[in-house]
Protein backbone atom coordinates (compact mmCIF):
# COMPACT_ATOMS: atom_id res chain seq x y z
CA UNK A 1 0.00 0.00 0.00
CA UNK A 2 1.28 3.80 -0.25
CA UNK A 3 2.63 5.01 2.44
CA UNK A 4 0.62 7.45 4.01
CA UNK A 5 3.02 9.96 5.00
CA UNK A 6 6.21 9.80 3.31
CA UNK A 7 7.70 8.44 -0.38
CA UNK A 8 6.45 4.90 -2.11
CA UNK A 9 5.42 1.87 -1.36
CA UNK A 10 5.19 1.08 2.61
CA UNK A 11 6.61 -1.88 1.67
CA UNK A 12 10.18 -0.70 0.07
CA UNK A 13 11.96 0.31 3.35
CA UNK A 14 15.72 2.05 2.28
CA UNK A 15 17.68 2.88 4.96
CA UNK A 16 20.66 4.70 4.95
CA UNK A 17 23.32 3.13 4.54
CA UNK A 18 26.22 3.32 7.19
CA UNK A 19 28.59 5.21 4.97
CA UNK A 20 25.94 8.00 4.36
CA UNK A 21 24.90 8.37 7.80
CA UNK A 22 28.49 8.85 9.09
CA UNK A 23 29.18 11.37 6.26
CA UNK A 24 26.34 13.11 7.24
CA UNK A 25 26.93 13.15 10.84
CA UNK A 26 30.49 14.69 9.84
CA UNK A 27 29.38 16.88 7.94
CA UNK A 28 26.16 18.25 9.68
CA UNK A 29 26.14 17.16 13.58
CA UNK A 30 24.34 13.79 14.51
CA UNK A 31 20.36 13.64 13.77
CA UNK A 32 18.02 13.33 16.76
CA UNK A 33 15.33 10.06 15.38
CA UNK A 34 12.34 10.95 16.95
CA UNK A 35 9.02 9.23 16.80
CA UNK A 36 6.42 9.16 14.62
CA UNK A 37 2.27 10.32 14.45
CA UNK A 38 0.50 6.68 14.05
CA UNK A 39 -1.39 6.54 11.33
CA UNK A 40 -4.44 5.80 14.00
CA UNK A 41 -4.32 9.13 15.92
CA UNK A 42 -3.92 11.13 13.01
CA UNK A 43 -7.16 10.03 11.60
CA UNK A 44 -8.65 10.56 14.89
CA UNK A 45 -7.92 14.51 14.00
CA UNK A 46 -10.38 13.93 11.13
CA UNK A 47 -13.80 16.20 11.58
CA UNK A 48 -17.47 15.45 10.73
CA UNK A 49 -17.18 16.13 7.04
CA UNK A 50 -19.34 19.33 6.33
CA UNK A 51 -20.82 17.88 3.15
CA UNK A 52 -23.98 15.47 2.80
CA UNK A 53 -23.55 12.21 1.78
CA UNK A 54 -23.24 11.78 -1.86
CA UNK A 55 -22.93 8.69 -4.23
CA UNK A 56 -19.19 8.41 -5.58
CA UNK A 57 -17.86 9.80 -2.70
CA UNK A 58 -15.60 8.83 0.30
CA UNK A 59 -16.02 10.77 3.42
CA UNK A 60 -13.68 8.05 5.54
CA UNK A 61 -11.02 9.81 8.17
CA UNK A 62 -8.28 7.58 6.13
CA UNK A 63 -9.37 8.90 2.64
CA UNK A 64 -9.67 12.17 3.65
CA UNK A 65 -6.13 12.30 5.98
CA UNK A 66 -4.49 10.89 2.67
CA UNK A 67 -5.98 13.55 0.19
CA UNK A 68 -4.81 15.97 2.74
CA UNK A 69 -1.24 16.38 1.55
CA UNK A 70 1.49 16.31 -0.82
CA UNK A 71 5.20 15.40 -0.54
CA UNK A 72 6.89 19.07 0.16
CA UNK A 73 8.45 19.47 2.95
CA UNK A 74 5.47 21.02 4.78
CA UNK A 75 3.15 17.86 4.27
CA UNK A 76 5.95 15.63 5.64
CA UNK A 77 6.61 17.57 8.77
CA UNK A 78 2.82 17.71 8.86
CA UNK A 79 2.41 14.44 9.01
CA UNK A 80 5.11 12.80 10.85
CA UNK A 81 4.73 15.34 14.02
CA UNK A 82 1.06 15.08 13.75
CA UNK A 83 -0.51 18.18 12.63
CA UNK A 84 -2.43 17.03 10.02
CA UNK A 85 -5.24 19.27 9.18
CA UNK A 86 -7.09 21.04 7.46
CA UNK A 87 -8.32 18.10 5.51
CA UNK A 88 -11.13 17.80 2.35
CA UNK A 89 -14.97 16.91 3.31
CA UNK A 90 -14.74 14.12 0.90
CA UNK A 91 -12.94 12.25 -2.11
CA UNK A 92 -14.50 11.17 -5.19
CA UNK A 93 -12.49 8.84 -7.08
CA UNK A 94 -14.09 9.23 -10.78
CA UNK A 95 -12.96 6.75 -13.73
CA UNK A 96 -14.52 8.25 -16.97
CA UNK A 97 -14.69 12.14 -17.70
CA UNK A 98 -18.17 11.79 -17.22
CA UNK A 99 -18.01 10.70 -13.82
CA UNK A 100 -15.46 13.83 -14.01
CA UNK A 101 -17.92 16.12 -14.88
CA UNK A 102 -20.62 14.19 -12.48
CA UNK A 103 -18.45 14.83 -9.54
CA UNK A 104 -17.71 18.41 -10.25
CA UNK A 105 -21.40 19.59 -10.41
CA UNK A 106 -21.60 17.61 -7.48
CA UNK A 107 -19.41 19.96 -5.70
CA UNK A 108 -20.60 22.77 -7.07
CA UNK A 109 -24.31 22.30 -5.38
CA UNK A 110 -22.73 21.97 -2.39
CA UNK A 111 -20.96 24.58 -2.56
CA UNK A 112 -17.54 23.28 -2.50
CA UNK A 113 -13.89 23.92 -3.29
CA UNK A 114 -12.56 21.36 -5.70
CA UNK A 115 -8.46 20.13 -5.20
CA UNK A 116 -7.76 17.91 -8.36
CA UNK A 117 -5.40 14.51 -7.24
CA UNK A 118 -3.26 13.10 -8.97
CA UNK A 119 -0.57 11.02 -7.89
CA UNK A 120 -0.40 13.13 -4.55
CA UNK A 121 3.59 13.74 -5.53
CA UNK A 122 3.61 17.84 -5.60
CA UNK A 123 6.71 19.64 -3.79
CA UNK A 124 5.13 23.07 -3.72
CA UNK A 125 1.82 22.57 -2.27
CA UNK A 126 -0.49 21.82 -4.68
CA UNK A 127 -2.83 20.19 -2.34
CA UNK A 128 -2.58 22.05 0.65
CA UNK A 129 -6.29 22.54 2.00
CA UNK A 130 -6.89 25.87 2.60
CA UNK A 131 -10.24 26.73 5.11
CA UNK A 132 -11.90 29.94 3.64
CA UNK A 133 -15.09 28.11 5.17
CA UNK A 134 -16.41 26.59 2.08
CA UNK A 135 -16.09 22.94 2.34
CA UNK A 136 -13.48 20.70 0.27
CA UNK A 137 -13.91 18.04 -2.04
CA UNK A 138 -10.68 16.20 -3.58
CA UNK A 139 -11.33 14.54 -6.79
CA UNK A 140 -8.68 11.65 -7.50
CA UNK A 141 -8.35 11.04 -11.09
CA UNK A 142 -5.91 7.78 -10.17
CA UNK A 143 -8.67 5.73 -11.68
CA UNK A 144 -9.42 7.29 -15.00
CA UNK A 145 -5.88 5.35 -16.69
CA UNK A 146 -7.20 3.56 -19.64
CA UNK A 147 -5.27 3.87 -23.02
CA UNK A 148 -8.52 5.36 -24.72
CA UNK A 149 -6.95 5.40 -28.16
CA UNK A 150 -3.80 5.18 -30.38
CA UNK A 151 -2.64 6.12 -34.02
CA UNK A 152 -0.13 4.18 -35.23
CA UNK A 153 0.40 6.11 -38.40
CA UNK A 154 0.29 9.38 -36.52
CA UNK A 155 1.75 8.40 -33.75
CA UNK A 156 -0.91 9.89 -31.09
CA UNK A 157 -1.89 8.42 -28.32
CA UNK A 158 -4.96 9.59 -25.88
CA UNK A 159 -4.99 8.15 -22.62
CA UNK A 160 -6.67 8.96 -19.13
CA UNK A 161 -5.39 11.55 -17.86
CA UNK A 162 -5.05 9.48 -14.33
CA UNK A 163 -2.52 7.61 -15.31
CA UNK A 164 1.20 7.29 -13.57
CA UNK A 165 4.21 7.11 -14.99
CA UNK A 166 4.11 3.14 -15.31
CA UNK A 167 0.43 2.51 -16.38
CA UNK A 168 1.43 5.18 -19.18
CA UNK A 169 4.29 3.32 -20.51
CA UNK A 170 3.50 -0.17 -19.92
CA UNK A 171 0.29 0.50 -22.38
CA UNK A 172 1.98 1.92 -24.89
CA UNK A 173 5.04 -0.08 -24.56
CA UNK A 174 2.69 -2.78 -25.31
CA UNK A 175 1.91 -1.68 -28.79
CA UNK A 176 6.07 -0.66 -29.41
CA UNK A 177 5.78 2.81 -28.51
CA UNK A 178 6.84 4.89 -25.67
CA UNK A 179 5.82 8.70 -24.19
CA UNK A 180 9.38 8.95 -23.25
CA UNK A 181 8.19 11.21 -20.36
CA UNK A 182 10.38 10.13 -17.19
CA UNK A 183 10.58 12.81 -14.19
CA UNK A 184 11.95 11.38 -10.93
CA UNK A 185 8.26 10.90 -9.19
CA UNK A 186 7.81 8.14 -12.39
CA UNK A 187 5.87 5.91 -9.98
CA UNK A 188 3.28 7.89 -8.97
CA UNK A 189 3.03 11.25 -11.01
CA UNK A 190 0.35 11.47 -13.24
CA UNK A 191 -0.55 12.62 -17.11
CA UNK A 192 -2.77 15.11 -15.74
CA UNK A 193 -0.37 16.23 -13.37
CA UNK A 194 2.63 16.32 -15.61
CA UNK A 195 0.41 18.80 -17.94
CA UNK A 196 -1.17 20.94 -15.48
CA UNK A 197 2.45 21.71 -13.78
CA UNK A 198 4.51 21.98 -16.93
CA UNK A 199 6.47 19.17 -16.06
CA UNK A 200 10.06 17.99 -17.38
CA UNK A 201 11.54 14.50 -17.75
CA UNK A 202 14.85 13.32 -17.23
CA UNK A 203 14.94 12.53 -20.63
CA UNK A 204 13.30 15.72 -22.13
CA UNK A 205 16.08 16.28 -24.29
CA UNK A 206 15.22 13.48 -26.71
CA UNK A 207 11.50 12.98 -26.17
CA UNK A 208 10.44 17.06 -25.03
CA UNK A 209 9.51 18.33 -21.99
CA UNK A 210 5.28 17.85 -21.37
CA UNK A 211 4.15 20.86 -23.75
CA UNK A 212 6.50 19.51 -26.81
CA UNK A 213 4.34 15.94 -26.16
CA UNK A 214 0.60 17.59 -25.66
CA UNK A 215 -1.14 17.35 -28.61
CA UNK A 216 -4.39 18.08 -27.02
CA UNK A 217 -6.67 17.89 -23.92
CA UNK A 218 -9.93 17.65 -22.44
CA UNK A 219 -11.08 19.45 -19.07
CA UNK A 220 -13.74 19.13 -17.03
CA UNK A 221 -14.62 22.46 -15.78
CA UNK A 222 -17.02 23.75 -13.83
CA UNK A 223 -19.67 25.53 -15.74
CA UNK A 224 -18.88 23.80 -18.95
CA UNK A 225 -16.82 20.62 -20.72
CA UNK A 226 -13.38 22.61 -22.76
CA UNK A 227 -10.97 20.74 -25.10
CA UNK A 228 -7.78 22.49 -26.62
CA UNK A 229 -5.37 21.37 -29.27
CA UNK A 230 -5.79 18.62 -31.46
CA UNK A 231 -4.16 20.14 -34.44
CA UNK A 232 -1.52 19.45 -36.31
CA UNK A 233 -0.02 23.48 -36.63
CA UNK A 234 -1.87 26.28 -36.03
CA UNK A 235 -1.84 30.26 -37.05
CA UNK A 236 -5.15 30.67 -35.80
CA UNK A 237 -4.71 32.98 -32.79
CA UNK A 238 -3.13 31.75 -29.14
CA UNK A 239 -2.48 28.52 -28.79
CA UNK A 240 -5.04 27.20 -26.30
CA UNK A 241 -3.00 24.39 -24.70
CA UNK A 242 -0.88 27.05 -22.85
CA UNK A 243 -3.58 27.78 -21.02
CA UNK A 244 -4.16 24.56 -19.57
CA UNK A 245 -0.40 23.66 -19.34
CA UNK A 246 1.03 24.92 -16.12
CA UNK A 247 -2.96 25.97 -15.06
CA UNK A 248 -2.23 23.51 -11.96
CA UNK A 249 -6.15 22.80 -11.18
CA UNK A 250 -7.59 25.96 -11.70
CA UNK A 251 -9.37 26.03 -14.94
CA UNK A 252 -10.95 22.39 -14.15
CA UNK A 253 -9.59 18.82 -14.18
CA UNK A 254 -7.44 17.38 -17.05
CA UNK A 255 -9.73 14.09 -17.81
CA UNK A 256 -7.67 13.10 -20.67
CA UNK A 257 -4.42 13.96 -22.60
CA UNK A 258 -3.58 13.33 -26.54
CA UNK A 259 -0.21 13.08 -26.49
CA UNK A 260 2.55 12.51 -29.32
CA UNK A 261 4.38 8.76 -28.69
CA UNK A 262 7.78 7.31 -30.22
CA UNK A 263 9.09 3.76 -31.04
CA UNK A 264 10.67 2.54 -28.68
CA UNK A 265 14.64 3.01 -29.42
CA UNK A 266 16.60 0.61 -30.58
CA UNK A 267 19.39 1.02 -27.82
CA UNK A 268 20.16 2.99 -24.77
CA UNK A 269 22.87 3.52 -22.97
CA UNK A 270 24.36 6.21 -19.71
CA UNK A 271 27.48 7.23 -19.85
CA UNK A 272 29.72 9.14 -17.09
CA UNK A 273 32.40 11.38 -17.31
CA UNK A 274 34.54 13.27 -14.87
CA UNK A 275 35.95 16.87 -15.13
CA UNK A 276 38.45 18.89 -13.05
CA UNK A 277 35.72 20.84 -12.04
CA UNK A 278 31.98 22.15 -12.28
CA UNK A 279 33.56 25.25 -14.96
CA UNK A 280 34.91 22.56 -17.56
CA UNK A 281 32.09 20.36 -17.33
CA UNK A 282 29.73 23.16 -17.86
CA UNK A 283 31.54 24.17 -20.71
CA UNK A 284 31.02 21.10 -22.11
CA UNK A 285 27.19 20.62 -21.96
CA UNK A 286 26.74 23.96 -23.58
CA UNK A 287 29.14 22.92 -26.11
CA UNK A 288 27.33 19.87 -26.94
CA UNK A 289 24.05 21.49 -26.23
CA UNK A 290 24.86 24.28 -29.07
CA UNK A 291 26.05 22.28 -31.55
CA UNK A 292 22.84 20.75 -31.37
CA UNK A 293 23.87 17.26 -30.50
CA UNK A 294 20.64 15.17 -29.46
CA UNK A 295 21.49 13.45 -26.26
CA UNK A 296 18.55 11.55 -24.69
CA UNK A 297 20.02 13.68 -21.35
CA UNK A 298 22.65 15.61 -19.88
CA UNK A 299 23.10 16.01 -16.26
CA UNK A 300 26.37 17.37 -14.99
CA UNK A 301 26.65 17.39 -10.63
CA UNK A 302 28.68 20.04 -9.03
CA UNK A 303 32.07 19.38 -7.30
CA UNK A 304 29.94 18.78 -4.05
CA UNK A 305 27.17 16.51 -5.39
CA UNK A 306 29.58 14.59 -7.07
CA UNK A 307 31.72 14.09 -4.09
CA UNK A 308 28.36 13.20 -1.99
CA UNK A 309 27.40 10.39 -4.64
CA UNK A 310 30.63 8.62 -4.62
CA UNK A 311 30.74 8.82 -0.42
CA UNK A 312 27.16 7.29 -0.09
CA UNK A 313 27.12 5.10 -2.96
CA UNK A 314 28.80 2.11 -1.08
CA UNK A 315 31.42 0.01 -2.90
CA UNK A 316 34.34 1.88 -0.83
CA UNK A 317 36.70 -0.74 -2.99
CA UNK A 318 34.91 0.36 -6.23
CA UNK A 319 34.99 4.53 -5.58
CA UNK A 320 38.87 4.22 -4.20
CA UNK A 321 39.49 2.73 -7.71
CA UNK A 322 37.36 5.34 -9.42
CA UNK A 323 39.26 8.02 -7.99
CA UNK A 324 42.60 6.83 -8.35
CA UNK A 325 42.08 6.56 -12.00
CA UNK A 326 40.60 9.89 -12.04
CA UNK A 327 44.02 11.15 -10.21
CA UNK A 328 45.96 9.33 -12.61
CA UNK A 329 44.08 10.80 -15.54
CA UNK A 330 44.80 14.22 -13.90
CA UNK A 331 41.33 14.81 -12.72
CA UNK A 332 42.13 16.03 -9.05
CA UNK A 333 40.19 15.02 -6.07
CA UNK A 334 36.91 17.67 -6.54
CA UNK A 335 35.67 15.98 -10.15
CA UNK A 336 32.42 17.00 -11.10
CA UNK A 337 30.62 14.20 -12.91
CA UNK A 338 28.80 14.15 -16.11
CA UNK A 339 26.00 12.04 -17.10
CA UNK A 340 25.12 11.36 -20.71
CA UNK A 341 21.96 9.75 -22.06
CA UNK A 342 22.73 8.37 -25.44
CA UNK A 343 19.52 6.64 -26.99
CA UNK A 344 18.13 5.86 -30.66
CA UNK A 345 18.94 3.41 -33.64
CA UNK A 346 22.11 1.47 -33.63
CA UNK A 347 23.66 3.39 -36.17
CA UNK A 348 22.45 6.68 -35.15
CA UNK A 349 24.21 6.25 -31.18
CA UNK A 350 27.25 4.93 -32.44
CA UNK A 351 27.85 7.99 -34.26
CA UNK A 352 26.41 10.10 -31.27
CA UNK A 353 28.33 8.96 -28.63
CA UNK A 354 31.90 9.61 -30.54
CA UNK A 355 30.39 12.97 -31.34
CA UNK A 356 29.46 13.96 -27.39
CA UNK A 357 32.14 11.98 -25.81
CA UNK A 358 34.96 13.64 -28.77
CA UNK A 359 33.62 16.95 -27.21
CA UNK A 360 34.01 16.08 -23.75
CA UNK A 361 37.28 15.09 -24.15
CA UNK A 362 37.80 18.37 -25.82
CA UNK A 363 36.89 20.08 -22.42
CA UNK A 364 39.09 17.73 -20.28
CA UNK A 365 36.90 14.96 -19.51
CA UNK A 366 37.43 11.40 -19.06
CA UNK A 367 34.90 9.29 -19.97
CA UNK A 368 34.79 6.21 -17.17
CA UNK A 369 32.33 3.81 -19.31
CA UNK A 370 28.32 2.90 -18.60
CA UNK A 371 28.68 0.94 -15.54
CA UNK A 372 27.50 3.90 -13.32
CA UNK A 373 25.02 4.95 -15.77
CA UNK A 374 23.78 1.49 -15.48
CA UNK A 375 23.83 1.96 -11.70
CA UNK A 376 21.80 5.03 -11.95
CA UNK A 377 19.01 4.01 -14.15
CA UNK A 378 18.22 0.78 -12.04
CA UNK A 379 17.71 3.24 -9.29
CA UNK A 380 16.67 6.50 -11.45
CA UNK A 381 12.85 6.65 -9.65
CA UNK A 382 14.34 4.75 -6.39
CA UNK A 383 15.94 7.83 -5.01
CA UNK A 384 13.15 9.47 -3.52
CA UNK A 385 12.91 6.55 -1.03
CA UNK A 386 16.57 7.68 1.06
CA UNK A 387 13.67 10.75 2.01
CA UNK A 388 12.52 8.34 4.24
CA UNK A 389 15.81 6.82 5.51
CA UNK A 390 17.17 10.29 5.80
CA UNK A 391 13.88 11.49 7.87
CA UNK A 392 14.11 7.98 10.40
CA UNK A 393 17.61 8.85 10.65
CA UNK A 394 17.44 12.43 12.21
CA UNK A 395 17.87 14.83 8.84
CA UNK A 396 15.31 16.65 6.77
CA UNK A 397 16.30 17.19 2.66
CA UNK A 398 14.45 19.98 -0.05
CA UNK A 399 14.75 20.89 -3.22
CA UNK A 400 14.58 23.74 -5.36
CA UNK A 401 15.23 24.26 -8.87
CA UNK A 402 15.46 27.22 -11.37
CA UNK A 403 16.82 27.66 -14.78
CA UNK A 404 18.73 30.58 -16.40
CA UNK A 405 20.98 31.45 -18.94
CA UNK A 406 24.43 29.60 -19.86
CA UNK A 407 25.93 33.11 -18.52
CA UNK A 408 24.42 32.77 -15.18
CA UNK A 409 24.68 29.27 -14.39
CA UNK A 410 27.34 29.79 -12.01
CA UNK A 411 26.20 32.50 -10.02
CA UNK A 412 22.83 31.55 -9.60
CA UNK A 413 24.39 28.21 -8.48
CA UNK A 414 26.12 29.31 -5.94
CA UNK A 415 23.93 32.24 -4.56
CA UNK A 416 21.24 29.36 -3.95
CA UNK A 417 24.13 27.71 -1.86
CA UNK A 418 25.00 30.59 0.01
CA UNK A 419 21.31 31.10 0.63
CA UNK A 420 20.46 27.98 2.22
CA UNK A 421 23.83 28.19 4.13
CA UNK A 422 23.15 31.40 5.40
CA UNK A 423 19.26 30.64 6.21
CA UNK A 424 20.04 27.49 8.58
CA UNK A 425 23.40 29.58 10.04
CA UNK A 426 20.41 31.77 12.00
CA UNK A 427 19.53 28.77 13.83
CA UNK A 428 22.68 27.51 14.59
CA UNK A 429 22.48 24.48 11.81
CA UNK A 430 24.95 23.59 8.93
CA UNK A 431 23.45 22.41 5.32
CA UNK A 432 24.65 20.45 2.74
CA UNK A 433 23.66 22.11 -0.45
CA UNK A 434 24.69 20.91 -3.35
CA UNK A 435 23.14 21.31 -6.93
CA UNK A 436 23.47 19.56 -10.53
CA UNK A 437 22.48 20.88 -14.31
CA UNK A 438 19.37 18.75 -14.72
CA UNK A 439 18.20 20.26 -18.43
CA UNK A 440 19.74 21.83 -20.83
CA UNK A 441 18.43 24.39 -23.89
CA UNK A 442 20.76 26.76 -26.60
CA UNK A 443 20.19 29.31 -24.35
CA UNK A 444 20.78 28.34 -21.24
CA UNK A 445 20.37 25.53 -18.55
CA UNK A 446 18.49 24.49 -15.12
CA UNK A 447 20.05 24.06 -11.92
CA UNK A 448 18.57 21.19 -9.19
CA UNK A 449 19.58 22.31 -5.12
CA UNK A 450 19.22 19.56 -2.73
CA UNK A 451 19.90 20.92 0.91
CA UNK A 452 20.54 18.34 3.73
CA UNK A 453 20.15 19.15 7.15
CA UNK A 454 19.41 18.22 10.92
CA UNK A 455 15.68 18.23 12.06
CA UNK A 456 14.49 20.10 15.13
CA UNK A 457 12.55 18.58 18.06
CA UNK A 458 9.31 19.50 16.98
CA UNK A 459 7.52 20.50 14.75
CA UNK A 460 7.61 24.33 15.41
CA UNK A 461 11.27 24.55 14.77
CA UNK A 462 11.36 21.92 11.79
CA UNK A 463 8.51 24.64 10.00
CA UNK A 464 10.63 27.70 11.28
CA UNK A 465 13.78 26.63 9.60
CA UNK A 466 12.06 25.20 6.51
CA UNK A 467 10.47 28.53 6.16
CA UNK A 468 13.92 30.40 6.39
CA UNK A 469 15.37 28.50 3.96
CA UNK A 470 12.39 28.31 1.00
CA UNK A 471 12.57 32.45 1.41
CA UNK A 472 16.38 32.47 1.08
CA UNK A 473 16.85 30.40 -1.70
CA UNK A 474 13.51 31.68 -3.52
CA UNK A 475 14.50 35.27 -3.36
CA UNK A 476 18.24 34.15 -4.24
CA UNK A 477 16.54 32.96 -7.32
CA UNK A 478 14.61 35.70 -8.27
CA UNK A 479 17.35 38.08 -7.73
CA UNK A 480 19.15 36.18 -10.27
CA UNK A 481 16.60 36.87 -13.04
CA UNK A 482 15.82 32.59 -12.81
CA UNK A 483 11.97 31.42 -12.64
CA UNK A 484 10.64 30.34 -9.64
CA UNK A 485 10.12 27.00 -11.25
CA UNK A 486 11.37 24.79 -14.41
CA UNK A 487 9.73 21.86 -13.42
CA UNK A 488 7.90 21.80 -9.71
CA UNK A 489 5.44 24.35 -10.93
CA UNK A 490 3.92 27.21 -8.78
CA UNK A 491 1.53 25.98 -6.14
CA UNK A 492 0.86 27.74 -3.00
CA UNK A 493 4.93 27.81 -1.51
CA UNK A 494 6.01 29.99 -4.84
CA UNK A 495 2.55 32.11 -5.93
CA UNK A 496 4.27 34.82 -3.91
CA UNK A 497 6.93 34.88 -6.53
CA UNK A 498 5.30 34.57 -9.84
CA UNK A 499 4.86 38.17 -10.27
CA UNK A 500 8.30 38.99 -10.38
CA UNK A 501 8.21 36.31 -13.62
CA UNK A 502 4.54 37.25 -15.44
CA UNK A 503 4.01 41.60 -14.49
CA UNK A 504 1.14 42.74 -13.13
CA UNK A 505 -0.73 42.73 -16.49
CA UNK A 506 0.37 39.13 -16.74
CA UNK A 507 -1.06 38.18 -13.36
CA UNK A 508 -4.19 39.74 -14.92
CA UNK A 509 -4.44 37.79 -17.89
CA UNK A 510 -4.23 34.90 -15.95
CA UNK A 511 -6.70 35.86 -13.13
CA UNK A 512 -9.54 36.68 -16.41
CA UNK A 513 -8.54 32.92 -17.83
CA UNK A 514 -9.47 31.52 -14.58
CA UNK A 515 -12.18 33.61 -13.90
CA UNK A 516 -13.75 32.67 -17.52
CA UNK A 517 -13.56 29.06 -16.91
CA UNK A 518 -14.03 28.92 -13.15
CA UNK A 519 -16.32 32.33 -12.03
CA UNK A 520 -17.18 31.07 -8.94
CA UNK A 521 -13.64 30.19 -8.01
CA UNK A 522 -14.21 26.65 -7.17
CA UNK A 523 -10.94 25.42 -8.45
CA UNK A 524 -7.85 25.02 -6.51
CA UNK A 525 -8.12 28.63 -5.09
CA UNK A 526 -5.05 30.26 -3.79
CA UNK A 527 -3.02 28.33 -5.90
CA UNK A 528 -0.54 29.50 -8.59
CA UNK A 529 -1.91 33.14 -8.12
CA UNK A 530 -4.00 34.57 -5.09
CA UNK A 531 -8.03 33.79 -5.19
Amino acid sequence: MRRWNGWGDDTIDRKLPATARAFLESRLGRGDALPDESLANACAQVPESRVDALPGFDRSAEARLRHAHGQSFADWAALRHGHVGPFPDAVASPATHEQTRAALDAARRAGAVVIPYGGGTSVVGHLKVIDDGRPVVSVDMSACARLLDLDVHDRIARIGAGAAGPVVEAQLRAQGFVLGHYPQSFDYSTLGGWVVTRSAGQQSRRYGRIERLLHGARLACPNTDFEVGGQVASSAGPDLRELVLGSEGRLGIVTEATVHITPIAERESLHAVFFADWQAALAAARAMTQAGLPVSMLRVSNEEETDTQLRIAGHESAIAWLRRYLNVRGIGDRPAMMMLGITGSRRDTRRLRADALALARHAGGVHVGTAMGRVWAKNRFAGAYLRNGLWDAGFAVDTMETAVPWSRATATMTAMQQAAHLALQAFDERALAFAHLSHVYGAGCSIYMTVVWRRGRDYATDMARWRALKQAVSEAIVACGGTISHQHGVGFDHARYLGAEKGEAGLGLIRAALAELDPQGMMNPHKLVSR
